[in-house]
């Protein structure tokens, strides 16, 4: 019994064209224009056709392994490295990467991606096209910066679950600072702020979320709209007196450098810190400065437009550890005393200028946890009291025994108007008699 020959649509018209010539209907030259190819190459099918029938027109690998194909041990050698625990949920284009630093296994990406889709390493994944409008990028340094935090599993439970913060240029796509902290609250974020201005100097503005910490979700006062503001969070008022622009996006898409970067980094991050054993944040903010971030700005950065880096420098007048502070209104008392966080302050005197009781200071909670009272710019001298007891004060016995003591009646004052009207007096009421009742 012959095999079934399975072949394609332009397999049987190039059949077609040869039996013709076989058979003498056309010329070698015909069916050359036909098929777009040379006399020659006709004379060969024709050749093949003869001796082997309709199996000379298929190509004579098909079914057999490829000439070209890669090294079987060299795949073995790749499958047993992706088999390892440690390389669980390695994406084909960093598997392939790191195959090629770490152990010299020089593969190309579509060849991992088929060895892991063969092994079940991998999965296909299906995107669906969103609509999204396309923004420019800035054209230079220091314009736009992006800044996000991404609370993420990091060591893969070998740590603590922790934070990480990333300021990212929106011009040139480049990691300008990233810290591992503990929690993303306004606190944390004005420090890693500060480190990143007296590394790179003031940006034009910060690009940031609708997060609690940047955006305050209620109208103005009546006093705000009185001195025509705006609520303002503390990190966006600390930013306002640097002179930064803070701008609100209105989705995660508009901020897609740092949002797509956290992807990234969820992926790779995580897997560089498995490969290098790091489990503690200090390790791993050591690993992020020194060995992290330098090899994604020089795989993932471009050039800007303007080559000009339009950070300005911090000048003498900015005092960041008082404007890097979580600053309250307070009132001042009449006995010059402060209440803060149910803590009480008294206000010393001598103060470097003059305090009234009702006016209102600023008091600064800073960076370093030290506390601070602030006057038309100037510091205020104080010291901690104890604060008062809310009990009443206790009652002696003698008050004790006054306060028990039974309520004496009080005696009413004789009216001389109603005296003649008294249930209480001796003459007998005045009836009128019934000739008068029936007149009236």
């Amino acid at each position: 019994m012959e095999a079934r020959l399975n072949m394609g649509m332009r397999e049987r018209d190039k059949l077609h064209a040869i039996r013709n010539v076989l058979e003498g209907r056309i010329t070698q030259a015909e069916a050359g224009k036909i098929l777009r190819r040379s006399e020659r190459h006709v004379r060969r099918l024709c050749a093949r056709v003869r001796g082997k029938g309709d199996r000379g027109i298929v190509h004579g690998l098909r079914g057999l392994p490829s000439n070209n194909r890669l090294d079987q041990e060299l795949l073995g050698q790749a499958l047993s490295v992706l088999h390892n625990p440690r390389w669980k949920g390695f994406g084909p284009t960093f598997a392939q990467e790191k195959l090629d630093a770490l152990y010299g296994l020089e593969l190309g990406v579509t060849t991992v991606r088929a060895l892991m889709l063969l092994t079940n390493l991998w999965e296909v994944h299906c995107h669906r096209a969103k609509h999204r409008a396309w923004r420019e990028r800035r054209a230079c340094v220091g314009m736009l910066v992006q800044l996000d935090g991404s609370p993420h599993d990091w060591f893969e439970g070998r740590g603590p679950w922790c934070v990480l913060i990333i300021y990212i240029d929106d011009a040139t796509s480049r990691i300008l600072y990233g810290e591992f902290v503990h929690v993303e609250d306004t606190l944390t974020l004005m420090r890693t702020t500060k480190t990143y201005l007296k590394r790179w100097g003031r940006p034009v503005a910060f690009y940031v979320d609708k997060d609690s910490i940047y955006n305050i979700n209620r109208q103005a006062a009546v006093e705000e709209e009185l001195r025509d503001e705006q609520p303002m969070t503390q990190f966006t008022r600390a930013m306002s007196e640097l002179g930064i622009e803070v701008i609100l996006a209105h989705s995660p898409q508009a901020k897609g450098r740092v949002e797509r970067g956290f992807l990234t980094h969820q992926d790779r991050l995580v897997k560089e810190l498995r490969l290098a054993g790091i489990s503690t944040m200090e390790q791993a903010n050591e690993f992020l400065w020194k060995v992290y971030i330098p090899d994604h700005n020089r795989r993932c950065e471009v050039d800007p437009a303007d080559p000009v880096d339009v950070h300005k420098p911090l000048l003498a007048s900015h005092d960041l550890a008082s404007i890097l502070s979580i600053q309250i209104r307070r009132q001042v008392q009449n006995d010059f005393t402060i209440r803060h966080r149910n803590r009480f302050f008294q206000l010393q005197e001598g103060q470097p200028v003059h305090v009234r009781p009702k006016t209102e200071i600023t008091v600064q909670e800073r960076l370093d946890g030290s506390l601070h009272l602030i006057f038309k710019g100037r510091r205020l001298k104080f010291h901690t009291i104890p604060g008062r007891s809310l009990r009443p004060a206790p009652v002696r016995p003698s008050q004790r025994a006054q306060a028990m003591a039974p309520l004496k009646p009080r005696r009413r004052r004789a009216n001389p108007f109603f005296a003649a009207f008294s249930l209480a007096s001796s003459k007998a009421p005045w009836n009128p008699p019934a000739s008068a009742l029936l007149q009236s």
